[in-house]
């Protein structure tokens, strides 16, 4: 059972839930202190860290399963536990049963609202694993599904929807599709061979690359937009800051004709940014709350 649980968790790698969650609660504690003046509970701290684990566990599960023949067919991919054998397509849609039984229980026990968006969050975690097939827009669909998270930690206390969440939500977007163009150059190649659409097998790696930093730097401008949109002071500036230098770190590491730390881009240096982006945001709504 233990082995099976860490094949489980390595499927859905359970780790890189480290790239949204962050937003999530910034999202929530933002949305508290906007509208109600004080900060979440630790209870609904915790029902939004369960929404999100489900969440997250559906929609990889999801991929997995949609994509196992292309997953099976590409190198890079070949050992994924679906296509090497470790776990079976039923196995694997079972555990999405249960990862949507989680997200639906923890929305549950937030608000109204939560509840019945949760139709529209189940059509984007199922809707995104098919784009590659028919859009090279695949990456800003994935950002539209990922940037869910921190606009449901906003819906989860607040109740409803408002500028700041809407900005907060378009700068997760770009975020997260500037950093997946990075990612998908590794499979340039392969998704030209197999019919799938992405920028950079549309546009060859280095306009992706260029399009990725445009993407980041519409990041930047909706994550300041939030300074002037909310009470957040020169605490929240100086994480944006140290975040965007992330940003250029990473975008300097990974070039047209050198993929090989798309990986540290991508994993380490993302999961990085959304913890400071966090942290910075915390300090500044704990100190502004007293």
């Amino acid at each position: 059972m233990w082995r099976k649980t860490k094949i489980f968790m390595e499927m859905i790698k359970i780790e890189h839930t480290l790239f949204a969650l962050p937003f999530a609660f910034m999202g929530a504690l933002l949305g508290s202190v906007v509208v109600y003046g004080h900060l979440p509970s630790w209870a609904t701290i915790g029902w939004i860290l369960l929404a999100m684990v489900g969440a997250r566990s559906a929609a990889m599960g999801l991929n997995r399963v949609i994509d196992k023949v292309f997953d099976a067919k590409n190198p890079r991919t070949a050992m994924r536990a679906i296509p090497a054998g470790l776990i079976s397509s039923k196995e694997a849609i079972l555990f999405i049963l249960i990862s949507f039984l989680l997200l639906f229980y923890a929305a549950f026990h937030l608000s109204p609202l939560a509840v019945k968006l949760l139709p529209v969050a189940v059509f984007f975690l199922v809707f995104y694993s098919y784009t590659k097939r028919f859009t090279w827009a695949c990456h800003l669909v994935l950002g539209m599904t990922v940037a869910l998270a921190p606009l449901g930690g906003w819906v989860a206390v607040t109740g409803e929807f408002s500028l700041p969440a809407l900005v907060f939500y378009v700068a997760i977007v770009f975020w997260l599709a500037g950093f997946d163009i990075i990612y998908a150059c590794q499979d340039a190649e392969f998704d030209r061979e197999e019919g799938l659409h992405s920028i950079p097998s549309r546009f060859g790696i280095p306009k992706a690359l260029k399009m990725a930093r445009w993407f980041h730097i519409i990041t930047a401008i909706g994550l300041i937009s939030l300074y002037f949109l909310t009470e957040l002071t020169w605490v929240y500036l100086l994480g944006i800051i140290v975040s965007y230098a992330l940003l250029m770190y990473e975008h300097f590491i990974v070039k047209p004709d050198d993929l090989s730390r798309v990986n540290t881009a991508f994993f380490t240096m993302n999961s990085t940014l959304s913890i400071a982006v966090f942290a910075f945001t915390l300090i500044d709504l704990v100190v502004h709350t007293g």
